[in-house]
């Protein structure tokens, strides 16, 4: 398996930082992975599942949002609108360097992303959710009692995974104006959702609302005994298995 850095513009411009992740032998096609909400591209489940869908000869771009790990750009500045702009400025990198995307692939928040996105991006075949939320305004619930702050001073410094991000109340607003369900319907792409029934950050009930909301083809995937976070390694090598397995109808 070969890993490769490679940066493109985002949709504002800044520099975002990604990395390729290729089979050493031919290449049966290529996808692109959206990472949860506050992580980057080399968190566990990323890199993890990126590798195991490498060594069965997809290769995949995982790269980091606006603002997040080795990308340019404020994070303060960016919302759920931004982030499925950035997924197509990758689509587009992809389509003029490489190859379009055929496949799709989201974690957690990142999840919902590519249902927003893949509408978006002509040459996507298949989608796929890990531990999604329905709703992208789900995420606000991390932001606990600064809520109140942020609506009235317009933003404030919330703690996320240990780690300081100021929200602003525009991240708000765009999460609250987003009609997932509306995307879900209109797909027009095979789906699989993928979740976990222990998942504590993001219920099991988003899985049913998103597979609901879907058109066939669709598949649903018990992800049990995993966290939200994928974070044994086992488990995000056992969902790297199962999606090469599912998508090689759909993508060749």
């Amino acid at each position: 398996m070969q890993s490769e850095r490679k940066d493109f513009p985002g949709a504002d411009g800044q520099l975002l930082s990604a990395r390729l992740d290729a089979p050493d032998a031919d290449i049966k096609a290529y996808a692109l992975f959206a990472h949860c909400f506050t992580c980057s591209k080399d968190v566990f489940a990323a890199s993890r599942i990126a590798q195991g869908l490498a060594a069965k000869g997809i290769a995949v771009l995982r790269f980091d949002f606006t603002g997040l790990g080795a990308s340019e750009g404020d994070f303060a500045n960016t919302n759920f609108s931004s982030n499925v702009q950035d997924l197509v400025a990758a689509a587009n990198f992809m389509r003029a360097q490489l190859q379009a995307p055929a496949l799709i692939i989201g974690h957690s928040l990142g999840g919902a992303a590519v249902l927003a996105a893949a509408g978006d991006i002509a040459e996507v075949k298949a989608v796929v959710t890990i531990g999604a939320p329905s709703d992208p305004s789900h995420v606000t619930k991390l932001f606990g009692d600064h809520l109140a702050a942020i609506n009235a001073d317009g933003q404030a410094l919330v703690q996320l995974a240990g780690r300081p991000f100021t929200i602003k109340r525009q991240f708000l607003l765009d999460a609250a104006e987003q009609h997932l369900n509306e995307k879900v319907a209109h797909l027009q792409r095979a789906l699989m959702v993928m979740h976990s029934p222990q998942d504590t950050t993001v219920d099991i009930s988003n899985a049913l609302h998103i597979f609901t909301a879907a058109k066939h083809p669709k598949s649903f995937v018990s992800l049990d005994g995993a966290d939200h976070l994928l974070t044994r390694k086992e488990d995000a090598e056992w969902v790297a298995g199962v999606i090469a397995a599912w998508s090689a109808r759909y993508i060749g």
